[in-house]
């Protein structure tokens, strides 16, 4: 991924979270502990939807798909970041630079197709439960997943091929715990707008194709709802897509704030405390919500721990 001979910078200092050393220990336990869990969770429900015959139903075969991704998701950013909070110079190569920067493109792109799928899931659930199964039958469901992953791994290459092949001839300083295209576009040599442009553009409409789809998806979703004409069926119906609206609401709201924005000078603390969100804090919420609001899944737990 090395661009042409004028690249001269070799590897890149990421600042990291904070410059003060008396927090990066604090910090470090506090990030280490949320990883730890994050693994933890997504990998029960990945074992949960594996192992246990009931939860061999779409909406739960997604629910694995997006733990597995929130695996991956997370690993591409906060190891480096936790190694670098116990740094005093936290070096990341040229080449380590990007290929965090596309993997962690990749996983975030499938997660937004996956979360995009499973609105449409909940909303055939809910809209058209005569014709579910057939609209969303195995085979759809299957077909469905894998081209979740193959538009995830073929959608950031055209931005990571771009910036990869800018100049950066100095400084190398960036001024974030990950490898993001806002501070590495700063860094190059030569300003080429219509790249900017052209990376802009095909990161917006990835978002903004995900998540108006899912919004079309839950403004059905709510219309049919409100038309339940008993109010326990309207709660239990809401139940079943609420967890899954959190998860969006957080995830969309903090990716859309960083990336679809007006240009300008944005206060740069801000800016890393939402990438905290959707890079640290997001995966670990997906097995929390999912497996304290689904009763479904909380049976099949309690079946294992032998939980009358």
């Amino acid at each position: 991924m090395r661009g042409r001979n004028h690249t001269e910078v070799k590897v890149f200092i990421l600042h990291g979270l904070s410059i003060h050393q008396d927090v990066q220990v604090p910090l470090f336990a506090l990030f280490l502990g949320i990883y730890t869990l994050t693994l933890v969770g997504n990998m029960i429900i990945i074992m949960l939807v594996w192992s246990e015959p009931r939860l061999h139903k779409p909406m739960y075969i997604f629910l694995g798909n997006l733990s597995f991704v929130e695996i991956w998701y997370t690993t591409s950013t906060v190891p480096k970041m936790l190694s670098g909070l116990l740094s005093k110079i936290n070096y990341i190569s040229f080449n380590g630079c990007f290929f965090q920067f596309y993997f962690f493109f990749c996983f975030g792109t499938t997660e937004c197709f996956l979360l995009t799928i499973m609105g449409y899931d909940r909303y055939l659930a809910i809209c058209h439960p005569l014709r579910y199964n057939v609209l969303m039958s195995s085979r759809i469901c299957s077909c469905l997943a894998a081209s979740c992953w193959t538009f995830g791994f073929i959608w950031p290459l055209l931005p990571i091929i771009l910036v990869s092949q800018m100049p950066f001839c100095g400084p190398n300083e960036i001024n974030h715990f990950l490898c993001d295209p806002g501070p590495l576009l700063e860094l190059s040599c030569v300003r080429y707008y219509a790249t900017e442009m052209v990376i802009s553009v095909c990161i917006a409409l990835m978002l903004l194709v995900t998540f108006s789809f899912t919004f079309i998806s839950y403004t059905f979703i709510i219309q049919t709802i409100v038309k339940i004409p008993s109010l326990s069926g309207r709660l239990k119906a809401f139940s079943t897509c609420a967890s899954h609206l959190i998860v969006v609401t957080i995830f969309f709201g903090c990716v859309i704030y960083m990336y679809i924005r007006p240009p300008g000078n944005h206060p740069l603390y801000m800016d890393k405390i939402v990438a905290v969100f959707y890079t640290v804090v997001t995966p670990l919420l997906n097995p929390v919500i999912y497996t304290l609001r689904n009763k479904e899944v909380l049976q099949v737990v309690k079946k294992i721990m032998l939980i009358p």
